[in-house]
């Protein structure tokens, strides 16, 4: 008898269907908002399965330094860039660039991004004849990655192109 009286009550009260609309409709919100809070969880798996990158364990530091600049960029391998720093980069300014100084802080900024990314020994490759040539590898040492090769790789002229003719006056 209870259960006929609830069906009556039900019958004659008009707000119930409303309420089971409402609630339908709320069930309906609330499965939307959590679509959505699963497509921002696989999008956040995703951003840290991009951020664990695999550890590069050996590649190739290209020291370039030149009399107004010291650049240095350490690689994997196949020569795809893992981290780089410029005197500019790290700060300095003007004449104070091309100092030996300089040369050091840039590539010790290089080789900490390097070694965070699992890196521990390199082949260096220095070009240039700047003030900055053994800071730059002295600073790779330090900071704790290990020195395979050490490889001069300075363009040397040969005579190039033929000169002018003379000038008659």
């Amino acid at each position: 008898m209870s259960e006929e009286a609830t069906k009556h009550d039900q019958a004659a009260d008009p707000a119930a269907p409303a309420a089971t609309a409402d609630q339908a409709a709320h069930s309906d919100a609330a499965a939307i908002l959590s679509e959505g809070d699963d497509a921002k969880a696989k999008a956040a798996d995703a951003k840290l399965k991009k951020a664990k990158v695999k550890s590069i364990p050996s590649g190739i530091a290209f020291v370039r330094s030149t009399f107004n600049n010291t650049m240095v960029s350490i690689t994997d391998a196949r020569g795809g860039v893992i981290a780089w720093s410029s005197a500019g980069k790290a700060g300095f300014r003007g004449s104070r660039k091309c100092t030996a100084f300089a040369a050091t802080m840039v590539a010790q900024d290089a080789a900490r991004q390097a070694v965070a990314k699992g890196m521990h020994e390199v082949e260096v490759r220095v070009q240039g004849a700047g003030a900055g040539r053994e800071s730059a590898v002295r600073a790779i040492q330090s900071a704790g990655i290990h020195i395979s090769v050490i490889r001069d790789c300075t363009p040397i002229a040969h005579n190039g192109c033929r000169p002018r003719k003379r000038r008659r006056v």
